[in-house]
């Protein structure tokens, strides 16, 4: 990399947005840019076909982001019956030769199914979503050719980023072709997983590494006998984990689903000295001997061996470039975060860089994409974390513990089964090890919750609640400058509802005020649009055009009659003011200003405080308990 302003070497292709990388961040990113009219190009070093399932989860928040994109409907369609597969569960295992095994440890209701559905549907006008990354990539990729046609180039590999004044230069390899050209572009969003551009960046990530080996088994079987009807995921606690699951099941469709399934993802954790590492057909039967059926019929599609890690890039924007996705932070798969966290980056990243680009804000306005998805992406690593270690006290409750010898395990999960009151106490405190794990799967406040508290916003000085602080389960909806705008569904003239969230809009800012106060706030947002170069829409409700028959709006607005909110096109609320100041004019149009041409102050605190907590959670990973924490950095090789 240079950052010599005289760039060498001449372009054969010239863009306004050069994306690294057709994952779920680049392709996110591209459609988000194509639905503003601005244009770029996406190379990919691969394919667009994807080989093993990865990430299924799609929280609300993304399914919000999905549907702006034009991929949701599909991806309801394609995924399970909102009856089948709303459940997470634990056994000791699916089947087997002893009445231990293929028993019920329990389960818990998840991702907003049972009695979570009500609280879920507060939050957003989007269901929570599930489809393997395989098969939600594929439809990405077909969105953005069809939106970007031409200029989404498969097996064309980024070898060299040089930086200028005016942009960035890039050099790529058609790997089909065997032919190496330039792309000149004014910003490059860096979504490749940190495979190239982290490196030519100089960009370090900072976190733990190697804490967890997982062996990935995808396959095709016939689990119908055997399998929980309505767990979409099952963890398998045995002896020899030591307390922690040695498996976990997951129904894969397509389909068909619950025990119906006909495909599934097994994984199996492994000491990185088990023998059997890098043995595909021993690997193959030891997944088979978990689930308690070792003769079971297997097609083998693919096997895939990794490691929990929690890093996150020392900077997300380096001059031009920016950094989504994986090249930006890894989580661990625990709580569903990291293609979800993926997503939003492109929400946050997509509108500021159109905005731009389209002439209504100044480069600093980008400047506030790091401060606000890094702080979000140090939280969501850490939660990952916590969540990956929620699993093993349910086996100690259980009576495991490491070094117990498998012959020991099993006589301890006899006694926990067994109908006398050391039982009846172990399972008393395995179902509450379970019920803890609602913090993994009922974390709606992780993901629909979270709050900006620096960047593109203004606070008012109101102090955030402790509920949104401290829980990762109990959400409430809030106006408060950084957080999602609140949805509650409003009725039109024609009695049709509608969510005050797909009221914003996609471009400018949308000013939601009360229907008594409109044209006092229009006449003003319209004077301030012309002279900002800016659209802002006036969105009034309380009248006869947009109602709030229940009173939801009024007392979720967090603002008086007379007052106002000022939404981003990523439905993150800019300002508020509680009452009309005395010059709405002069007031708005200064907002507006700083919001789009300012850069936004430092983060305050300790920067390292973030790091420090994943480290401590990481650490309590690697040894199952609490110790001091320890920071890994590294730069990806």
């Amino acid at each position: 990399m240079t950052d010599d302003p005289t760039t060498a070497g001449s372009a054969e292709d010239e863009v306004p947005v050069l994306i690294v990388g057709g994952g779920p961040a680049g392709l996110t990113t591209a459609l988000e840019l194509a639905r503003r009219g601005v244009a770029g190009m996406v190379v990919e070093r691969r394919d667009f076909s994807t080989h093993f399932p990865r990430a299924h989860l799609l929280n609300v928040r993304t399914m919000e982001t999905f549907h702006d994109i034009g991929v949701a409907d599909r991806i309801y369609e394609e995924g399970p019956p909102e009856d089948r597969w709303h459940r997470v569960a634990w056994y000791t295992s699916l089947a087997g030769p002893t009445e231990l095994h293929g028993r019920k440890i329990g389960h818990l209701p998840a991702w907003g199914g049972g009695a979570d559905g009500e609280r879920y549907a507060q939050a957003s006008p989007r269901r929570f979503g599930n489809l393997p990354q395989l098969r939600v990539d594929r439809l990405l990729w077909e969105q953005a050719d069809k939106a970007w046609p031409g200029m989404i180039r498969p097996r064309t590999e980024l070898i060299g980023l040089e930086l200028a004044e005016d942009g960035a230069l890039a050099t790529v390899r058609d790997l089909e072709a065997d032919r190496t050209y330039k792309i000149k572009a004014r910003y490059v969003v860096a979504a490749d997983g940190g495979r190239s551009c982290a490196d030519l960046l100089g960009v370090k990530l900072s976190g733990p590494r190697a804490l967890v080996d997982i062996v990935s088994v995808f396959f095709s079987a016939d689990l119908s006998s055997y399998a929980d009807p309505e767990a979409l995921l099952t963890y398998l606690i045995q002896p020899q984990g030591g307390g922690g699951p040695v498996g976990a099941l997951l129904a894969l469709g397509p389909g068909r689903w619950g025990a119906e399934s006909p495909q599934w993802s097994m994984g199996l954790q492994l000491h990185p000295d088990d023998p059997i590492v890098g043995d595909n057909d021993a690997l193959v039967q030891r997944a088979r001997d978990i689930l308690g059926v070792p003769g079971l019929d297997m097609e083998v599609h693919a096997i895939s061996h990794w490691q929990y890690e929690g890093v996150v890039a020392d900077r997300f924007r380096v001059g031009p470039v920016f950094l989504a996705g994986d090249a930006a932070h890894r989580h661990p798969p625990t709580g569903g975060l990291g293609l979800n966290t993926a997503v939003g980056d492109a929400c946050n990243l997509g509108w500021k860089l159109a905005a731009v680009l389209k002439g209504h804000a100044s480069d600093s306005l980008l400047d506030s994409y790091e401060p606000e998805r890094r702080q979000i992406a140090v939280r969501n690593v850490e939660h990952s974390l916590r969540n990956a270690g929620r699993h093993a006290p349910i086996g100690v409750a259980m009576g495991l513990s490491k070094g117990m010898s498998v012959e020991q395990g099993w006589a301890e999960i006899g006694v926990w089964a067994s109908d006398t009151p050391d039982g009846a106490a172990r399972r008393a405190a395995a179902h509450a090890a379970v019920a803890h794990n609602a913090e993994d799967y009922s974390q709606l406040n992780i993901e629909a919750g979270f709050c900006y508290t620096t960047g593109a916003l203004i606070s008012d000085g109101s102090p955030e609640s402790a509920e949104h602080e401290n829980s990762a389960t109990e959400f409430k909806p809030s106006s408060r400058p950084g957080h999602h705008v609140p949805h509650v569904w409003v009725r039109t003239a024609h009695q049709q509802q509608v969510s005050t969230s797909d009221l914003v809009e996609a471009e400018g800012f949308t000013l939601f005020v009360d229907d008594s106060q409109s044209d006092c706030w229009s006449e003003s947002a319209e004077r301030v649009s012309v002279e900002a170069g800016v659209p802002i829409t006036v969105v009034a409700i309380g009248g006869r055009e947009l109602q709030d028959p229940s009173g939801e709006w009024e007392k979720d607005r967090g603002v008086t009659a007379t007052g106002a909110l000022l939404v981003r096109p990523d439905r993150h609320v800019a300002w508020r003011s509680a009452a009309a100041p005395a010059d709405r004019q002069s007031v708005l149009a200064g907002v507006v200003h700083k919001l789009l041409h300012d850069s936004p102050p430092p983060v305050q605190g300790d920067p390292l405080a973030g790091l420090k907590a994943i480290a401590e959670a990481g650490e309590a990973l690697r040894v199952g308990r609490k110790r001091d924490p320890r920071l890994f950095t590294v730069a990806e090789s």
